[in-house]
């Protein structure tokens, strides 16, 4: 019965971390939340937070596996043009302007582990889905031969730290970046 106990406590715990590190990440961003906020904010001690999580590129990566695993269920399984199915032209425009919202949503956290390394934006296992879901709705589109490298180039441009750049030191709007890469993915043989 204790252990039972101490398991309801640790998931509660868990729950509460990520609620308040949510909330927290949306409202401030990553780099002005300390573990402590988080801490204060669930209610547990800053041991335990560290103990759950190890630190704070766990507790990002945690925070945005839900949200990244809702899209990529709709990419796979919701109705077209996201979903499967459609006019291919539609789903890769659907598909960027998926990929743009979510990481326009999530700025702050993707922004806090694009540098964690020399390949880390690309080299996680959701970027590598999306990079290859990009690459196969380039195909289908007919957009050019080489989807490959038009993939990862508009994942590129989909980068945080290129858009906030683009918005905050250049003044571009959101939409007139969209279109910009909208544009781009769409390439030079498209008719749309």
């Amino acid at each position: 019965m204790g252990t039972r106990q101490e398991r309801a406590d640790a998931a509660r715990n868990r729950e509460a971390i990520l609620a308040a590190a949510t909330a927290l990440f949306d409202r401030e961003g990553v780099e002005s939340v300390s573990m402590q906020d988080i801490a204060a904010a669930a209610g547990v001690g800053k041991g335990t937070v560290f103990r759950r999580f190890g630190d704070r590129t766990a507790l990002v990566h945690a925070v945005l596996e839900p949200r990244v695993a809702a899209l990529r269920e709709s990419v796979e399984g919701g109705p077209p043009p996201l979903g499967p199915g459609g006019d291919p032209h539609d789903a890769l425009v659907a598909y960027v302007d998926a990929l743009f919202a979510f990481v326009w949503r999530n700025r702050p956290m993707i922004r806090a582990l694009e540098h964690r390394g020399p390949d880390a934006y690309y080299a996680n296992d959701a970027s590598q889905f999306w990079i290859e879901e990009l690459d196969r709705r380039l195909a289908a589109a007919g957009v050019t031969d080489d989807t490959e490298y038009l993939a990862h180039a508009v994942f590129t441009a989909l980068r945080s730290d290129v858009i906030d750049y683009l918005v905050t030191a250049r003044g571009m709007t959101r939409d007139r970046v969209l279109a910009g890469i909208q544009e781009l993915a769409r390439g030079s043989r498209s008719s749309r």
